[in-house]
């Protein structure tokens, strides 16, 4: 089976907010893969960053999670898949986000992005 092909992808996670020594506080996860609708695009993810709004949102707090919280919001890789409402992007570009903790986008092995959010990022 072609790696683009699967209908599951890897994630880093979480269900409880725990402090980062306990071993539960990151999981490795296998979660189902999204497709790529309207004005969104699917990108398979090259390189990620961990910045301060991804440590304050998995700080230790009494919450536990019914599904994983995934966390990221900054992304670089390619487009793998589009919406069919994207006109600005194909498959096979190359692009980055900085990403909007009001829209739900997971750092995974692949990503789902909103395309205006990448071209205020792409623009600016």
């Amino acid at each position: 089976m072609k790696e683009t092909m699967r209908e599951t992808m890897k994630a880093v996670g979480l269900y409880k907010y725990l402090p980062i020594d306990q071993p539960e506080s990151l999981l490795d996860l296998e979660i189902p893969k999204p497709k790529a609708k309207g004005k969104d695009l699917l990108v398979r993810v090259k390189a990620i960053s961990v910045n301060p709004v991804d440590t304050k949102v998995r700080s230790p707090k009494e919450a536990i999670e019914e599904t994983p919280k995934i966390l990221g919001w900054d992304v670089a890789g390619i487009v793998e898949e589009v919406g069919e409402e994207v006109s600005l992007f194909q498959v096979g570009d190359e692009v980055f986000y900085a990403g909007a903790i009001d829209r739900k986008v997971e750092i995974v092995s692949t990503i789902l992005l909103m395309k205006e959010l990448l071209e205020r990022s792409l623009l600016h």
